[in-house]
C-alpha cells in the first residue's frame, strides 16, 4: 500500500485486493450494483455472463488489444452481428472502468477503445440496420399457427403477438402486466418501467386500450383496434385484417354518400 501511494496510485478497496481475474471484475460489478440497489437489465445480465464464460479465465493483464481483436472475431463468425459485438465491448469496458474508478484496480481501458476501432475498422461493429416494414398478414399468421400448434407449449403466445401488433408493445412489457395494472372504468393500461435508453426505472406509462379511439402507437388506426378486440377474442390477425379493410370501405362509401348533391 506505501509504495501504491508513494506512486500517487489509488489505493485498492479491501474488496479488490483478491482480483485477480476477469471474472472477479464482473462480480466486483455485480455486487456494487445489487449494494446500491441497482438493478441489471436482462440483456446486460446476459452479455456479462457470456464475457464471463468466454473471458472470466483470464488474467487482467492479458486482456490485451490482440486477445479482444479475435474475441470480437469469433463473436462474428458465431454469427453475432455488429451491434451485438458493439455492446459486448460497452460492458467490457464498463466492468474495467468501474474497478479502476471505484475500487482502485490499476489497468487500462485503452486495449478495448483500440480493439473496437479496429474491428470497426473491419466492419465488425457498427450500427444497427433500419427495419423500414411491417409484417405481412401472411408472415404474422404463419408465425401464430406454428406458435399454437407447439404441442408443448401451455402459454398462450399468440394472443401475445395479436396484442403486440395492436399495441407496439414489448414481450416483456406484455407479460409484466397484472391484473391491478388495468382500470376498467377508462380503459388504461399502465405499463411499468418502459424500456428507455435513459431512464432504466420509473418509467412508467398509461396506454390507451379504448378501441373507439386512436392510439397512440405505431400501428394506430382502425386495423390497430380491431386486431386488440381480436387478439382479447383469440381470432385470428387476418380476420382483424378483413374486418379492418370492410371498416375502411364502408367508411369511404359513407364519405362519398355524404358528399353527393
Amino acid at each position: 500500500m506505501e509504495p501504491r501511494i508513494e506512486r500517487r496510485e489509488p489505493a485498492v478497496t479491501r474488496k479488490s485486493r483478491d482480483v485477480k481475474r476477469f471474472r472477479d471484475l464482473v462480480a466486483l460489478h455485480r455486487q456494487d450494483m445489487a449494494e446500491v440497489g441497482m438493478r441489471i437489465g436482462r440483456s446486460k445480465d446476459f452479455g456479462l455472463t457470456a464475457l464471463d464464460e468466454r473471458l472470466g479465465a483470464l488474467e487482467i493483464a492479458d486482456l490485451d488489444r490482440e486477445r479482444l481483436i479475435k474475441y470480437g472475431k469469433d463473436r462474428a463468425k458465431e454469427g453475432a452481428g455488429p451491434v451485438t459485438i458493439g455492446m459486448d465491448f460497452e460492458y467490457i469496458k464498463t466492468v474495467l472502468s468501474h474497478a479502476a474508478a471505484v475500487h482502485g484496480v490499476t489497468l487500462s481501458t485503452e486495449p478495448v477503445d483500440l480493439a473496437r476501432i479496429a474491428l470497426e475498422r473491419l466492419g465488425l461493429i457498427g450500427k444497427g440496420k433500419e427495419r423500414d416494414r411491417r409484417p405481412t398478414q401472411d408472415e404474422l399468421d404463419r408465425i401464430i399457427t406454428a406458435l399454437d400448434q407447439n404441442p408443448r407449449q401451455s402459454i398462450p403466445v399468440g394472443r401475445i403477438v395479436r396484442f403486440a401488433v395492436a399495441t407496439a408493445m414489448r414481450q416483456e412489457e406484455i407479460c409484466r402486466v397484472e391484473w391491478r395494472d388495468f382500470d376498467p372504468r377508462t380503459r388504461m393500461l399502465l405499463i411499468r418501467n418502459r424500456k428507455d435508453p435513459r431512464r432504466k426505472d420509473g418509467n412508467d406509462q398509461r396506454l390507451s386500450l379504448r378501441l373507439d379511439q386512436r392510439p397512440a402507437t405505431p400501428c394506430a388506426g382502425p386495423a390497430a383496434r380491431l386486431q386488440l378486440r381480436k387478439a382479447a377474442q383469440g381470432a385470428s390477425v387476418q380476420d382483424a385484417a378483413r374486418s379492418a379493410q370492410a371498416h375502411q370501405r364502408r367508411k369511404a362509401g359513407a364519405v362519398r354518400s355524404s358528399t353527393k348533391p
